[in-house]
């Protein structure tokens, strides 16, 4: 098959990224008045921006939900490319909806640039760390978003992001964010009870989890391949691309807290970490394990643990305890337990799919153009994932505002799979990895 032919993006400067100037060459700034374009259109035009696995989740659920075409398709590789298309063009419910001639596939790691121009909605499934510069390229093009978690990796990272959030506000942007349990019937129906019905009274304190045996391992390190290349590929194992598990994973259970804490976020927080099984160089900079204390602003205290490591308990699960009970969720089922341990409420899981939920209102609000901007609270559970990383990496406690001000960013100058890392290896192949007591979260780990 022949290849397909692919758009290339030049590189772009990691001082214009950080110093707020417009990022994007190519976006336009549009006036508030013209960024409504769809409201009350029959079609919504799509772009996606990272076509791995997520992506070519995302997208399936975006063209499910009826009245879409995807136009335009983004990706570090050209290889994914063309898989993918063809993949969604022989899907018997919406095949014909995907519109992507070789002229809007484009390739390179500023090609979101190009992708974002041809669509309403744009889809950003790519590692984490370029998600502040995209959803910033969006907004200043008046385009409604859709974007997976986490929103950034960094203190910079995610000021951009809350700054943005605002922006959209006044563009009338519609943003979705992949924090699905917010869209899981079971969650919301948890949610009224602990909330609105007050069932275990005022909530004095809160425990979260992800502890389970990881994920996909790195792949290998071929001779033609450049040091991004490989890092990019790996992402999951860097800092700059993860933000770490605690980010990329544990994020959906910190998420909840702070969303049964009326969306107020933690103060404060110490914690302890490390790497215990994952020691190979092959695992990059990040830990298998973390435990944050984070403390809340009215004495709350929220207790979290993320765990990488194979043959040990596991759990994906939230608590919730108040003054008259506690609620636990696991998955989208919850149980209400009185002081005495008496079950006084369970469900048993709610009804649709929250990855296909969110993806229905986003269009929705869109359509009737209605408010719709989850970027504020995926921003600030994002931050407090991130402000977790902080505190086990460094071993001390660290305060929101101060991190918040940190300029620690390691997005390298130039963004091109030929371009230099900030992060390298030594001469054993070894990247740098946080010693808790000697790391500095204020500055690149490098």
């Amino acid at each position: 098959m022949e290849k397909p032919i692919v758009q290339k993006s030049p590189a772009t400067s990691r001082r214009k990224f950080l110093g707020g100037a417009a990022f994007a060459a190519t976006a336009v700034n549009l006036p508030i008045e013209a960024c409504a374009q769809v409201a009350g259109s029959d079609e919504i035009k799509l772009a996606l921006v990272g076509s791995g696995g997520r992506g070519s989740g995302a997208i399936d659920q975006a063209l499910s939900s009826g009245g879409t075409r995807l136009v335009a398709v983004a990706d570090a590789f050209d290889y994914r490319l063309e898989p993918l298309v063809s993949k969604l063009q022989s899907h018997a419910a919406y095949g014909k909806r995907v519109d992507v001639p070789e002229s809007r596939r484009f390739t390179g790691l500023e090609s979101y640039k190009e992708a974002i121009q041809h669509a309403d909605v744009v889809l950003m499934a790519t590692p984490p760390g370029f998600r502040p510069m995209m959803f910033k390229a969006a907004v200043e093009a008046g385009k409604h978003v859709f974007m997976e978690k986490p929103v950034a990796v960094d203190s910079p990272g995610s000021r951009m992001v809350m700054e943005y959030a605002k922006i959209a506000d006044e563009k009338n942007l519609k943003v979705v964010v992949g924090l699905q349990r917010r869209y899981d019937a079971g969650y919301q129906e948890a949610y009224e009870k602990v909330k609105k019905e007050g069932m275990i009274g005022d909530i004095v304190a809160a425990q979260c989890y992800w502890n389970g045996g990881g994920v996909w391992e790195p792949s290998e390190r071929k001779p033609d391949m450049s040091e991004m290349e490989y890092q990019v590929k790996n992402w999951y194992y860097y800092n700059w691309l993860c933000g770490d598990h605690i980010a990329e994973q544990h994020i959906h259970n910190i998420d909840v807290i702070n969303w049964f804490m009326d969306d107020q976020h933690p103060v404060a927080a110490q914690g302890m970490g490390g790497r215990e099984t994952r020691k190979d160089k092959k695992y990059g900079q990040i830990f298998d394990h973390h435990y944050v204390e984070f403390a809340y602003a009215n004495g709350v205290i929220m207790n979290s643990q993320c765990r990488h490591q194979r043959n040990c308990w596991s759990s994906v699960s939230e608590l919730v305890v108040g003054s008259k009970g506690s609620c636990f969720m696991n998955g989208s089922s919850a149980v209400i337990k009185d002081n005495t341990g008496k079950v006084v409420w369970r469900n048993r899981g709610g009804d649709g799919n929250p990855y296909q939920v969110e993806h229905d209102r986003l269009y929705k609000a869109i359509r009737e153009n209605t408010k719709l901007n989850n970027a504020h609270y995926g921003a600030a559970s994002t931050f407090t994932s991130i402000l977790g990383r902080y505190a086990t990496y460094s071993g001390k406690m660290v305060k929101w505002d101060e991190a918040l001000a940190w300029n620690n960013s390691e997005m390298p100058e130039k963004l091109g799979l030929d371009s230099t890392p900030v992060v390298l290896p030594n001469a054993e192949g070894v990247y740098k990895v946080a010693v808790p007591g000697e790391f500095d979260p204020s500055k690149p780990l490098g």
